[in-house]
């Protein structure tokens, strides 16, 4: 978008419809001048869907015309991750192993939007298939904090396209941080909802013991609006005051690495404000987190091997080389150690939410660094990147990344999880520090 539209909240922009001094026109024409400006350097979009987006446009603002109004997200472009489909556009998977296919109907959470009266302003990039590394043909989403630094993924092309202005909400999907980590490097919000919250039909699948979808936006606001979209039930933002507040400190998930001090430094602020706000700040520990992310890699390779086995048989040599290893891989691992590993799940889910009968909220560094110079080779599947965000998507609990400083020019991540099916109570709490109150 323009600079003065670029950064306008949902709400801004809903009440501007409104009342009548802006029109989807306007705005969807803006978010596609400023895509085309922004994109030779982030390559956050594998599809603008510029004709499609336009013509969305003007149904929508003819609706507001003639009296209908769908609700806050009426007008509101809105940018989908690549592996979700959009009927009538091509759907790539950011991989070279088949060309792009045309979806023949939208996702069920696609069809949530359109049907709330949002505008999809395109396709957006990801790493192959959402498992950690970009295809060389196609090729990392660039920070838009710095665009020789990766945006992170696998979202990473939903998360660059929200910060850098394109559009003020994007969906993306995560299996072990694909949401939190490009919200992180990229200084926006990103939720993994509670598991099963967001219908996953239409979405293709990583892992199904494993796979979310769910809100990047600029603040807790506007990703509360878009989930309750997605989701298909209300969620209602209720600050509490800090004095309320019992954050349970995760001190395993800050880096311990000279090159994590100032990630660290940033979290500590932000805690300690919550504190002298009047919040009450206890470190916390759950055993099984040492534990998680080596089960989620045994849970997610072989799943996602069964689910790549055609693929692999019609064209190996499609998917970048790194893909193919991790897809291998996946065919190596014990059916026994399977089983452990989704017992484990079961027990970690229990032992996480047991925790919340004495905090409200986990706390942590989102990403234990900022915003790396990928390794094309590597990707953002390391357990280093994933120190703090494996845990949730292991045990489903509603788990978020908000802006909480800046390092050298780049954003910092605080990580916020929650109860089971509390999302709306998480995202309320994000507003509170956000806000500093």
């Amino acid at each position: 978008m323009s600079g003065e539209l670029a950064f306008l909240s949902v709400a801004e922009l809903g009440a501007r419809y409104r009342d009548g001094s802006l029109s989807p026109v306007e705005v969807v024409e803006s978010a596609l001048d400023r895509q085309a400006r922004l994109e030779p350097a982030l390559n956050a979009f594998a599809d603008p869907m510029a004709d499609a987006a336009r013509a969305e446009a003007g149904r929508v603002a003819a609706a507001f015309a003639a009296g209908r109004d769908h609700g806050p997200l009426h007008g509101i472009p809105v940018a989908i991750k690549d592996l979700i489909e959009v009927a009538g556009a091509p759907t790539g998977y950011g991989s070279k192993v088949e060309p792009p296919r045309i979806a023949r109907r939208d996702a069920a959470l696609v069809a949530r939007l359109r049907a709330a009266g949002a505008v999809i302003l395109g396709k957006t990039n990801l790493l192959e298939y959402a498992y950690g590394i970009a295809h060389p043909e196609i090729g990392q989403t660039n920070n838009p904090h710095d665009p020789s630094r990766t945006a992170g993924g696998s979202s990473g092309g939903s998360a660059a396209a929200v910060a850098a202005g394109i559009v003020p909400l994007a969906v993306g999907t995560d299996t072990g941080g694909s949401i939190r980590i490009p919200a992180a490097y990229c200084g926006i919000v990103g939720l993994k909802p509670t598991f099963g919250l967001v219908p996953l039909d239409g979405v293709f699948p990583l892992s199904w013991s494993l796979d979310h979808a769910g809100p990047l936006a600029r603040s807790a606001a506007d990703a509360a609006i878009l989930l309750a979209c997605l989701s298909g039930q209300p969620v209602t933002l209720a600050p509490p005051r800090p004095d309320a507040i019992r954050v349970g400190v995760l001190r395993r998930h800050f880096p311990s690495m000279p090159a994590g001090r100032g990630v660290a430094a940033c979290a500590e602020a932000a805690i300690t404000a919550l504190r002298e706000a009047g919040a009450r700040i206890v470190e916390i520990d759950i055993p099984g987190l040492a534990e998680a992310n080596a089960n989620l890699i045994t849970i997610l390779q072989p799943e996602a091997s069964v689910i790549h086995t055609g693929l692999l048989a019609r064209n190996p040599g499609g998917y970048a080389p790194g893909t193919r290893a991790q897809i291998e891989a996946g065919l190596a691992i014990a059916a026994t150690d399977y089983v452990r590993a989704r017992r484990f799940q079961k027990a970690l889910r229990a032992e996480v939410e047991a925790a919340f009968g004495t905090v409200d909220v986990l706390a942590s560094p989102s990403v234990p660094f900022t915003a790396p110079f990928e390794d094309p080779e590597v990707g953002d599947c390391s357990d280093r990147e994933m120190l703090a965000s494996g845990f949730a998507s292991v045990s489903g609990h509603p788990s978020l990344s908000l802006p909480c400083g800046m390092v050298e020019g780049l954003p910092v991540g605080l990580q916020l999880t929650g109860p089971l099916g509390r999302d709306a109570q998480l995202l309320s709490l994000a507003e509170v520090i956000r806000m500093g109150k």
